[in-house]
């Protein structure tokens, strides 16, 4: 089973509001200034022990290269990686239909994780099952892994 998560305001958070991972150390941090939530290199090496494929689903123009290369220095690696590059080229593609920012769906993704609640109402209409997450919450990692739980148990 796949699961996903969108990058700005999930795993890319100010340490203003959120508990965040300690800063990578100079010169990286001066490269990648993003900061991760707290637990996040914890939670997506815990999804994948326990069987899932880990992806990134964001809506942002930053390449597969920056991300996997962020996301290196704290020992994750994700299986898979959707941009908005990525999605333009073969979701949207030439439709005329104006298609939503992501569509897990059509890359297999069970679960979707995500802040934005427009991403999280289509999930039912385009058939993939999400979970909102935006502000602090200190128990965010049990509560994804027991929806990540959850849906895989689901009758087919």
């Amino acid at each position: 089973m796949r699961v996903s998560f969108d990058l700005d305001e999930v795993l890319f958070v100010s340490p203003l509001t959120h508990k965040t991972e300690k800063p990578l150390h100079f010169p990286f941090n001066h490269i990648y200034k993003e900061r991760l939530r707290l637990g996040t290199p914890e939670l997506i090496n815990e999804l994948q022990r326990l069987g899932y494929e880990v992806w990134v689903y964001t809506s942002s123009f930053r390449t597969e290269r920056y991300i996997r290369g962020l996301f290196s220095h704290y020992k994750v690696h994700f299986d898979g990686i959707i941009n908005a590059q990525r999605h333009l080229k073969e979701v949207q593609r030439d439709n005329k239909m104006i298609l939503p920012q992501k569509l897990p769906s059509r890359y297999r993704i069970s679960l979707h994780i995500d802040d934005e609640s427009v991403v999280c109402t289509m999930g039912p209409q385009y058939g993939f099952k999400t979970y909102q997450l935006d502000a602090q919450d200190d128990d965010w990692k049990d509560k994804i892994i027991q929806r990540a739980e959850h849906i895989k148990n689901l009758p087919r």
